[in-house]
């Protein structure tokens, strides 16, 4: 199998030594040479919610400790502020758009195959790895379609549920025609056949595959994508994480259970693969998907959005500027942070280069973003991004980000709170994006129109 080398840094942190290359050892009796993957992501966690992140009322240890042994970036975003075309890029590297799922997939089983899926045709990073000889496994949420679902798209196992959220203790889907609607069907799937595991904590159904998967993976290296449900509703933390935040007014106290709720399952994961000897050998990545949620169920909130306007949903920061961080022992630097603007459109290109796998043929919007991780000093990749979520869109080149009719959910209460019309920011003079600057630079208003109309044509081409 074909190697591809990738750049390390010296344990004394030798950033500038970009020319230098190496191959990952073989670890625990794995045959390749190649890395494990293991990428994490948190459904609905806020901007600044773990400790190191800024949230000094929250215990996440398991989280702290991952970024300690790596690199965490402070402004890092996701395509999109909500879930699934959150999701679709990340697997494909391609904004939502491209990827034919711009909105949400649909959770109500009668149109479960009506188009409101991620198109057949996309190419996922499972399936690039499996192609390089991966063992690949998904376990968690999906919410991309149930047609063609999980095990169609390049994973050779998959646990978990197909729709947008779950109770976590009876596994039934809270979608439906109306928000308010209660729990209509079970949600809970195991390589496409209906299981029931009910009484499980959802979180630890998940931890436990992704356990086994592990254990069963010997000589051949593993993708494992572990897609969480916490800390989106339904609000079921630990009943210890509840006591343990008595002291916390409502609605951050169950939100702040639900974070180390999550904390500790992923910590389970890291712990066991620490058991295993693969630590060293396995390229770790963790995000959220969007921002917090403000919704009526989520408690309208709890989140720590820090100086950020919005929420899920809202193109304004909070809504899209998240947690990430990634980890590989020896192999990146340790305890860093990287202020350049990254995407989750870039792990597929990143991962694929480090795992010595081929990029889909097609376009690819994600960028290779191991150079940043390399070195604070690196170029930022993109030069401009680009969301749209319905009518709302917004574009950043550089400091200035121009949004248009953008939803305001900072206040849960008036998530409907619709801004018309251009906003432009600066986010380096006003990172609260609560000055609008577009009547003293209607030039950059125009500028930033124009490059979105023809990014709207160029997705849509395709």
């Amino acid at each position: 199998m074909h190697r591809r080398r990738f750049l390390k840094v010296s344990a004394l942190g030798a950033l500038g030594l970009a020319s230098s290359v190496f191959f990952p050892g073989r670890m625990s009796g794995q045959t390749s040479g190649h890395p494990n993957v293991l990428l994490i992501y948190s459904d609905d966690q806020g901007t600044l919610d773990t400790n190191l992140y800024g949230s000094k009322d929250l215990s996440t240890p398991h989280l702290d400790q991952l970024a300690d042994q790596g690199v965490r970036f402070s402004q890092f975003y996701a395509a999109s502020s909500v879930c699934s075309p959150s999701r679709a890029a990340l697997l494909t590297g391609r904004y939502p758009q491209r990827a034919g799922l711009p909105m949400m997939a649909e959770s109500r089983p009668e149109l479960f195959g009506s188009g409101h899926a991620l198109p057949a045709s996309e190419v996922t990073i499972a399936e690039r790895l499996r192609a390089a000889g991966y063992r690949t496994g998904h376990f968690g949420k999906w919410h991309l379609g149930a047609t063609p679902g999980p095990t169609a798209q390049g994973f050779d196992e998959s646990e978990g549920f197909l729709g947008g959220c779950i109770d976590k203790y009876s596994h039934f889907n809270y979608g439906g025609a109306s928000w308010g609607s209660p729990p209509h069907r079970h949600d809970w799937y195991h390589n496409g056949v209906e299981t029931y595991k009910s009484g499980a904590h959802s979180g630890d159904l998940i931890t436990d595959g992704a356990i086994r998967f592990m254990e069963t993976t010997s000589s051949r290296p593993f993708f494992l994508y572990l897609a969480f449900g916490n800390p989106h509703y339904p609000l079921q933390p630990y009943d210890k994480y509840l006591t343990y935040y008595r002291d916390l007014e409502e609605p951050r106290r169950t939100y702040a259970a639900m974070i180390s709720t999550l904390d500790e399952q992923i910590g389970r994961v890291l712990n066991r693969l620490d058991q295993l000897g693969l630590r060293e050998n396995t390229l770790i990545i963790f995000q959220s998907d969007q921002g917090h949620s403000t919704e009526a169920r989520a408690n309208y909130g709890g989140g720590n959005p820090g100086p950020y306007r919005g929420a899920k949903a809202s193109l304004f920061e909070a809504g899209i500027r998240i947690p990430a961080m990634v980890s590989f022992p020896g192999r990146i630097p340790a305890g860093e942070v990287r202020n350049q603007f990254c995407t989750n459109c870039d792990w597929l290109p990143t991962i694929a280069r480090i795992c010595g796998a081929d990029l889909p043929d097609r376009t690819i919007d994600g960028k290779d973003i191991l150079p940043v991780i390399l070195s604070k000093d690196a170029p930022a990749p993109h030069r401009v991004w680009h969301w749209q979520l319905g009518k709302q869109w917004a574009v950043r080149r550089g400091d200035w980000k121009l949004l248009m009719d953008v939803r305001d959910t900072s206040d849960g209460h008036h998530r409907d709170r619709v801004i018309p019309g251009p906003f432009l920011a600066n986010l380096a003079e006003d990172p609260t994006e609560e000055t609008n600057f577009a009547n003293q630079h209607p030039d950059i208003v125009q500028q930033l129109t124009a490059l979105h109309q023809e990014w709207l044509k160029d997705v849509q081409h395709e």
